[in-house]
């Protein structure tokens, strides 16, 4: 292998060379400029270019070679002396020394002893080289690994990170509700039918990709890419163990030192926080019970104002995708959506005040919500929703975080209990008359942080959409499903993590829903989960 490096380091000289008398002879031969004669110095720049990088290169080259020979002559080196002490200790263990030599040591030690010191010293002595040497190779091979393991190549040279985790959960139910797995709201268990089940599942896991581009316009650009295997099951046998992956978020991003732009399908950035639960991961925990969210095509401005060392002042704005969470009518052609039937975007806008304490960040946010909807046959229902987020240090360990939003029609937000608007009449009847849902709702969490490890967290989430507007205009059976007033939730869990890249969790979770014309029902689950970050 030592005999290659040469000849190919001389092979790229020789090129170099070459290319460099190709170019001093083309510049001598070139006379008065002419058009052959401008293409043809266009050509010699090109190629003086290629020849600096191709310069660059191999300084890279012989920079890299001879630190890899320098590290190769130690290695060498370290291995002769091992060799010269093993050979004293095999002539030492071989050859008895004589009672002259052995009395001018010590004449008070038999000559036993004395090859017995010398022995035991020269393995000492040959102990500690050769561990040293192991630690040299294992610390080498530890730092080949993490370079292989970190380095992700990409086709265009820009760096880049692979993240995620590996999630398994299993859990425990009683009750019945909308999943068996992410529970959202509870239904009632259907006759014949067990009040309590048992399963696992890993297809919370999540893959993603983040890239870092080059900069434009003094702004640094990145891209990232996420996914999960939450988008359904094959209909196969025992396809609920092979989770369909599906996209959650995949956004493009110019930062500069105050200002953002981002555009892809990303989180609501006017609901930003989420209760903390690793059995809730395919859906953010008490999505349909106050907790806003939505993976939205979306593009949007954020700027951030310093306004002292330790307090910022944010505000964001932007256009999303006018989503109202109807379902797809084809599974592989795109239908408008009625927010998208009315020509414009939904709009949306939050201010955000930040400021560090306890070691904490503290911050207050409002944001508001609007997007008109065309249900056809003239039929419009104008969406908005005003909200607030907070995240409060209370004390060192203790932080109170939450939101609170109020709106109508703003299902396509995860509102309402996922309905948008209520229907008078059959649906598909141009003459039946809408009506867009109110409904208020919210959640709050208190996390304490017993240990730099280990954290508890409680969480309480409630969901209302007002049963004054469902009494006396809609039925179930005109609206596709039941009716949810009311969808209340809580949970409690321990998330530990002995390393940066493990966590252990356990949780209880509690649904209470309450139907508008039928009875309320309750749904627990008990969710042990374990996962892997990378």
């Amino acid at each position: 292998m030592r005999n290659h490096e040469p000849l190919a380091f001389r092979a790229c000289l020789m090129t170099a060379a070459s290319a460099l008398f190709l170019i001093t002879f083309s510049v001598a031969q070139a006379g008065t400029p002419t058009p052959a004669s401008q293409l043809q110095d266009a050509s010699l720049r090109d190629l003086e270019s290629q020849v600096r990088e191709l310069s660059t290169v191999i300084e890279q080259m012989r920079s890299e070679n001879e630190a890899s020979r320098a590290e190769m002559r130690e290695l060498r080196q370290e291995l002769q002396e091992t060799r010269k002490l093993l050979a004293l200790l095999a002539a030492v263990n071989s050859v008895s020394p004589q009672p002259a030599q052995t009395s001018s040591v010590n004449s008070n030690v038999a000559p036993e002893s004395q090859s017995q010191i010398i022995s035991e010293t020269t393995t000492a002595d040959l102990g500690a080289r050769v561990q040293k040497l192991e630690e040299s190779t294992q610390l080498l091979g530890s730092k080949i690994d993490e370079q292989y393991q970190t380095k992700v190549e990409t086709a265009a040279k820009y760096r880049a990170r692979l993240y995620g985790i590996v999630l398994m959960n299993a859990f425990h139910n009683v009750g019945a509700s909308d999943n068996l797995d992410i529970p959202d709201y509870a239904q009632p268990v259907a006759p014949g039918e067990p009040q309590a089940s048992l399963g696992a599942t890993l297809r919370q896991s999540e893959i993603g990709l983040e890239l870092f581009g080059p900069t434009v316009a003094d702004a640094k650009s990145s891209a990232s890419v996420q996914f999960d295997f939450g988008g359904g099951f094959p209909a196969t046998n025992n396809g609920v163990n092979f989770g369909i992956a599906r996209m959650q978020t995949a956004s493009l991003r110019l930062d500069w030192a105050d200002t953002s732009i981002v555009a892809g399908q990303d989180s609501l950035f006017i609901s930003p926080l989420s209760p903390t639960s690793f059995a809730s991961l395919a859906t953010p925990a008490f999505a349909y019970a106050g907790n806003l969210w939505g993976w939205t095509p979306q593009l949007r401005v954020e700027h951030r104002f310093n306004l002292s060392d330790q307090q910022t002042l944010t505000f964001q704005g932007g256009v999303l995708d006018n989503l109202d969470w109807e379902p797809p009518y084809n599974s592989f052609y795109r239908s408008a959506q009625a927010g998208e039937n009315s020509g414009q975007p939904a709009y949306a806008l939050r201010s955000a005040w930040t400021r560090t304490l306890s070691g904490h960040p503290l911050t207050l946010a409002a944001a508001g919500y609007y997007g008109r909807q065309n249900w056809s046959w003239g039929r419009f229902v104008d969406a908005w929703a005003g909200m607030s987020d907070w995240q409060i240090p209370i004390l060192r360990r203790l932080i109170l975080s939450g939101e609170f939003y109020r709106g109508r029609g703003v299902g396509g937000l995860g509102a309402g209990i996922g309905r948008a608007v209520l229907f008078g009449g059959t649906p598909y009847n141009s003459a039946t008359s809408i009506h867009g849902l109110d409904s208020a709702g919210g959640w709050a969490q208190l996390k304490f942080q017993l240990t730099s490890k280990l954290e508890l967290n409680g969480v309480f989430a409630e969901d209302d959409a007002f049963a004054s507007d469902v009494r006396g205009f809609a039925v179930d059976g005109n609206n596709f499903s039941t009716i949810l007033g009311r969808n209340r939730g809580s949970l409690e869990n321990l998330v530990y993590r002995p390393r940066s890249d493990l966590l252990l969790s356990a949780e209880f979770r509690h649904l209470h829903s309450f139907p508008v014309y039928s009875s309320a029902s309750t749904a627990n689950q008990i969710n042990l989960a374990m996962g892997i970050l990378f």
